[in-house]
């Protein structure tokens, strides 16, 4: 990956377009509900404040390197 950096609200909105472009092509209503729920207000805050805070929280393990990304199979 390269190495660079995004600020927070940049890297919500990289999110916040991923998460668009995967629901154009889905529809998917999951991903629609999340995307209202992400949309922000014109003071600059989220719809829904309870996704604002778990998003920050996100951040802060992403940032500490506490996200395992690495595909996992499960034995069943």
């Amino acid at each position: 990956m390269n190495d660079f950096k995004l600020t927070k609200e940049q890297a919500f909105l990289a999110m916040f377009s991923f998460l668009d472009g995967y629901f154009q092509l889905t529809k998917s209503d999951d991903v629609g509900g999340l995307l209202g729920s992400m949309s922000l207000l014109s003071g600059g805050g989220s719809a829904d404040t309870g996704v604002q805070e778990e998003w920050n929280e996100a951040v802060e393990k992403a940032i500490n390197g506490k996200v395992n990304a690495e595909l996992q199979f499960k034995n069943t």
